[in-house]
């Protein structure tokens, strides 16, 4: 071989082979999942070999799991501020509804009086007495109770004494009278009563027992200082 020959060779040198692999698991043309060589066929595995979505299939796995607890528990809290929601919601409507029948109901008072006292005098009869019930059955339906009766404890939360008396017939504050009905609407008072009151008064002593008192008490007299007199007058100085 000639010196130009040399010369040629190594000025020209041979460029050094590059070797590319196509490491991606889909096949670019086909669009198919391509198979992994295992290691000792074919291409050296290395690490770049092995999947990637077979270390984080795990990870991903608890990932999962983590959020779904979080929706969970997000849900739950949900449902319970939307129950509370509610009950609130019918509390407050049950209160409503509460205070417009006691409105309703005070404005019929004046009636319920009228009624009664026509009872009292025998004047509810015929096609008012009908008419008159069916008034009072409705307000009862609606919740309206009356009180104030006699001989029942008196009570000044629903009671309005206008007379006071005394009796040993009674062991306390007890209702003997009752001028004007009360009415209640549930725990609420609508009217208190008017009622007359009749307190325990202590029995009075028998006199039989203080005129015992009286001679009982004659045994602790102190004895005159002086003598009382003879019949013959000898003891008189």
């Amino acid at each position: 071989m000639s010196s130009d020959d040399k010369r040629t060779n190594g000025d020209s040198g041979e460029e050094p082979r590059v070797v590319v692999r196509d490491r991606r698991r889909i096949d670019p043309e086909t669009g198919q999942v391509r198979a992994t060589p295992e290691p000792g066929q074919g291409t050296p595995a290395t690490p770049a070999d092995v999947p990637a979505s077979a270390g984080a299939e795990p990870n991903l796995e608890a990932e999962l799991k983590l959020q779904l607890e979080e929706r969970t528990a997000d849900l739950q809290r949900l449902q319970a501020e939307y129950a509370n929601y509610r009950k609130r919601i019918d509390r407050d409507r049950e209160v409503v509804v509460t205070m417009a029948k006691a409105q309703v109901s005070s404005e019929l008072l004046p009636v319920l009086d009228d009624i009664e006292r026509a009872e009292q005098h025998g004047d509810l009869t015929g096609a008012f007495k009908s008419v008159a019930d069916k008034l009072v059955a409705a307000l009862q339906r609606a919740g309206l109770e009356s009180f104030g009766h006699e001989g029942e404890p008196f009570d000044p939360a629903v009671h309005e004494a206008v007379q006071h008396t005394t009796s040993p017939d009674v062991t306390g504050p007890t209702v003997t009278a009752v001028l004007r009905r009360g009415y209640k609407f549930g725990d609420r008072v609508v009217r208190a009563a008017l009622v007359a009151v009749t307190d325990h008064e202590p029995a009075p002593v028998v006199e039989g027992e203080t005129v015992e008192e009286e001679s009982a008490n004659d045994w602790f007299e102190p004895a005159s200082e002086d003598p009382p007199p003879r019949a013959d007058g000898s003891g008189q100085s």
